[in-house]
């Protein structure tokens, strides 16, 4: 059932629950059975019945009441009695008209009266088309006038937007050259799925000689029904440029289509052809911001001319449409495309380290932008070592302590295996972190209290409630109820993480502070309605400065002697380290790092350790030549 089918019913049921009341507050001999009877034969859409109760032609009546309600395309009419007044031999009823315009549009009120005489011995309320409206008169009738305000842009954090232009078709009719407006719609109607009615009345109500919009088609589905449309007599098909091609990140911004019968039905109610509807990202996620509202205007015309007499009740939009800007940055996206290009499949995240605003999503096409890189489960690998240096710290371990990194260890229980141990004599814990040695961190879990790695894994924002207007994933850390857990923890083995999650864990480490992720800078919620603030997100959280030295030597060093070599780039150091891990079949290498204040996460699949590091190599070059 429809939006205007519902609130059809709604009226009816009102007025069922009315009658009675009309007919308890006045007796015979009086008006009050002819105005009950109008008002009640009207509402309920009984015109035979209205029309008895007045003195007019009734065949004429009928029409009239008839033709109110299609020239204004309302859902429903609603009427409540004021009161009837006698002043001599004038008698005259004071009645509320409450009119739903259909089409999300607001109620119409307003108020009317109906004069009332004696026709052999019978009330009738005296004819003429000012019984409708006061303002109505013979050769006039009611009209809708619809101005949509065009769809607004997502824009990257500098205001540039994030879409291109695209064609979408329009097709139109202008209701005064139409030979047979109702096969129009039922050739339309067959073509498209929209129901032929709803098409009818769009073009009833509407200015007769003024182009209406019935249905809107994006360029495939166009080209497909082309020949089928072009033969319909009176449709004409007008190409219209819209903001609505997405860029990079394409899956982010979202998708956009015409509005279609199946999507009419998801947004709760018929909406005018020329809309609109965001699909995916932050196109669906915004969808009421980017369409804004509708200037509606209930107007009176010359049935001749089509000229407007009087424009009775105009709504400007409550809320005008609004672009919605994000803290994207374009240059550093193609940056991350690029780095992408021909290799492993991988994702890239940029954050802004001392914020936490995404700066950058990029992914293969093996990937989803929002599905894999802002809310995708990935094991953490040996990453998960950051989260243990201040448990280390506390335990009074040393950077410079000698670790072992044989090829397997067994710690409570849990065993662990490296690939390819470095070569050489024993490192110390810097540069097994630095080579990401799983055996030798892992054997560390002994010195680490579990409820301590916790408590840290809290404060890098693992497990955290954020609130993005996208699907995101902060990480979850399983109990660490032994030393086997606590292990696994350190390994990354019993954890899950995000590509968005890690790149705040690298700007938190790279700041100083754990920064919750910000995506849209305005509107501050996707919910335009929303009285209250946006949903509450988790303060910044300050890590303690000896862990954060502590951390940037071990991820400096990652870069300079250990397995992150790759990351490299000019301008100011890179620091990051690389992990290894396995999703089900798939090797899976990580990199976490930062340049400056861009942080970064790249998870690529590939064999090879050092695969995320290449990545974000040529990540921070190309950021740094500019691309």
């Amino acid at each position: 059932m429809t939006g205007k089918a519902r609130r059809t019913v709604a009226a009816a049921l009102t007025l069922a629950a009315a009658v009675p009341m009309l007919s308890a507050c006045f007796e015979e001999p009086s008006a009050h059975e002819a105005v009950r009877d109008f008002l009640v034969g009207w509402q309920t859409g009984d015109y035979a019945a209205a029309a008895r109760r007045t003195d007019g032609d009734q065949k004429a009546v009928r029409q009239a009441l008839e033709d109110a309600k299609v020239h204004l395309d309302a859902a429903s009419f609603r009427f409540k009695l004021k009161g009837i007044r006698s002043a001599g031999e004038q008698t005259e009823a004071d009645f509320a008209a409450e009119v739903d315009l259909g089409e999300n549009n607001p109620l119409w009120e307003y108020a009317g009266k109906l004069p009332l005489h004696l026709v052999d011995g019978r009330w009738k309320v005296h004819w003429s088309p000012s019984v409708i409206h006061p303002q109505l008169r013979e050769g006039q009738r009611f009209a809708v006038d619809v101005k949509p305000q065009g769809r607004q842009p997502i824009l990257d954090r500098n205001n540039d937007p994030l879409q291109q232009e695209a064609t979408l078709y329009v097709a139109n009719v202008i209701p005064s050259l139409l030979k047979d407006e109702v096969a129009v719609c039922r050739q339309l109607s067959k073509i498209t799925g929209f129901p032929q009615d709803r098409l009818l009345s769009r073009i009833r109500s509407a200015i007769p000689n003024v182009q209406v919009p019935l249905v809107t088609f994006g360029r495939a589905k166009y080209a497909q029904l082309r020949a089928q449309l072009e033969a319909i007599p009176g449709l004409q098909m007008t190409p219209e440029s819209l903001p609505v091609a997405p860029d990079s990140p394409a899956q982010i911004v979202g998708a956009v289509t015409a509005v279609t019968p199946e999507t009419e039905q998801q947004l709760g109610g018929p909406q005018r052809a020329g809309d609109t509807v965001g699909r995916s990202g932050l196109q669906k996620a915004y969808q009421e911001y980017l369409t804004g509202s509708t200037e509606t205007s209930v107007i009176i015309l010359d049935v001749k001319t089509s000229k407007t007499v009087a424009e009775l009740r105009k709504w400007r939009p409550g809320r005008s449409t609004s672009s919605v800007r994000t803290t994207l940055d374009r240059p550093m996206q193609k940056a991350a495309d690029s780095a992408l290009l021909g290799g492993s499949p991988a994702m890239l995240v940029a954050v802004q380290a001392s914020t936490g605003n995404v700066l950058a999503v990029a992914s293969t096409k093996e990937y989803h932008q929002e599905r894999h890189a802002l809310a995708g489960k990935f094991h953490a690998g040996s990453l998960f070592s950051i989260m243990s240096v201040e448990g280390l710290l506390k335990a009074q371990v040393s950077l410079k302590q000698k670790l072992a990194c044989p090829v397997d260890r067994t710690v409570g229980g849990a065993q662990f295996h490296q690939a390819a141990p470095p070569a050489g004599s024993t490192l110390s814990l810097q540069g097994n972190f630095a080579s990401g040695c799983v055996t030798a961190l892992a054997s560390l879990a002994r010195k680490i209290d579990g409820a301590e790695l916790a408590a840290s894994a809290a404060r890098f924002g693992i497990g955290a409630q954020w609130s993005l207007p996208l699907k995101t994933f902060s990480g979850r850390m399983r109990p660490l109820t032994n030393d086997a857990a606590t292990a696994k923890a350190i390994a990354g083995q019993n954890v899950s993480v995000s590509p968005l999650s890690m790149a705040l864990v690298a700007g938190a480490v790279a700041s100083g502070t754990w920064h919750p992720p910000v995506l849209v800078i305005e509107p501050k919620t996707p919910d335009p309605s929303a009285d209250a603030e946006p949903a509450k997100t988790p303060d910044a959280i300050r890590i303690d400065d000896k862990t954060i030295s502590a951390l940037k030597t071990l991820m400096r060093a990652g870069v300079t002697s250990g397995s992150a070599r790759l990351a490299a780039a000019p301008g100011d150091p890179v620091s990051g380290i690389t992990a290894s891990a396995t999703q089900g079949r798939k090797p899976l290498a990580w990199f976490v790092g930062w340049q400056e204040d861009v942080a970064v996460a790249v998870l690529a699949e590939s064999t090879d350790s050092t695969a995320g590091a290449a990545i974000a190599g040529r990540f921070f070059r190309g950021l740094h030549a500019g691309l």
